[in-house]
């Protein structure tokens, strides 16, 4: 009887292995290259900058294309989610606009911000617009 039992359970788990879905490969995950474009306007004749940075791999016109793509990496490239820095800045008025447009991890972004001053903004965003 125990043996007629056995079997069965087995006849039974081999039909329901039989009747799964074959196991699909793996599932891609999302798309993982990213370029940028970062640019940095100061008002009042100060001029213009603009690099191309990519990542995954990282590189690009940038100077830190490592530093500045793991920063992007832990904000969601969102720049106004960095972590300031502990430092002062003196308090004079001479504006400046970071701009970031492109394409991360397959979607595409798009963040500006006006900062009073260039000391402001790389307080603010780290090596990204230091270029």
């Amino acid at each position: 009887m125990l043996f007629r039992i056995c079997t069965s359970l087995a006849v039974a788990a081999a039909a329901l292995a039989a009747a799964a879905p074959a196991a699909a490969g793996p599932r891609p995950g999302p798309p993982t290259g990213s370029r940028l474009v970062l640019t940095r306007v100061a008002e009042a004749g100060g001029g213009a900058a603009t690099v191309e940075l990519t990542c995954d791999p990282d590189g690009g016109g940038h100077p830190q294309p490592s530093r500045a793509c793991a920063d992007l990496s832990r904000a969601g490239a969102n720049p106004g989610r960095l972590k300031p820095a502990d430092r002062y800045c003196f308090l004079l008025y001479k504006p400046v606009t970071a701009q970031l447009r492109g394409v991360w991890r397959g979607r595409s972004v798009t963040w500006a911000h006006t900062y009073g001053n260039s000391c402001e903004m790389n307080r603010a965003t780290g090596v990204l617009f230091d270029f």
